[in-house]
């Protein structure tokens, strides 16, 4: 699988190094619009605009603060093995972006 994130810009560096053993979610300043193609993804702060190229990659994204990591997250979206390395890239990507961002509590009871 290749090419599940498209970013729109090029966004600055935030610092914050992607750990998928960590707990994150969808950053809230972001919005996510379901398309045929994945979705599209908008952060209102930084006016950045990127393209989800999978619909897995999508339910990765909206179900991240459901899990204790994205490790979690992927193995609960049933990312093949051979696969999560890719997905794993793209979160990093969307953490770079601040797309996404660490989460401080625990998933919802």
């Amino acid at each position: 699988m290749r090419g599940v994130l498209i970013d729109a810009a090029v966004a600055p560096a935030t610092g914050t190094a992607f750990d998928p053993d960590l707990a994150w979610q969808r950053a809230r300043s972001v919005a996510l619009r379901p398309e045929p193609f994945g979705a599209l993804v908008y952060h209102f702060g930084t006016r950045k605009l990127s393209f989800l190229k999978s619909k897995t990659l999508v339910r990765v994204v909206e179900t991240l603060a459901d899990h204790p990591s994205a490790t979690a997250t992927l193995a609960a979206c049933d990312v093949p093995e051979a696969q999560r390395a890719t997905y794993v890239r793209a979160l990093a990507d969307l953490a770079r972006s601040q797309m996404i961002e660490r989460r401080t509590e625990g998933p919802p009871a």
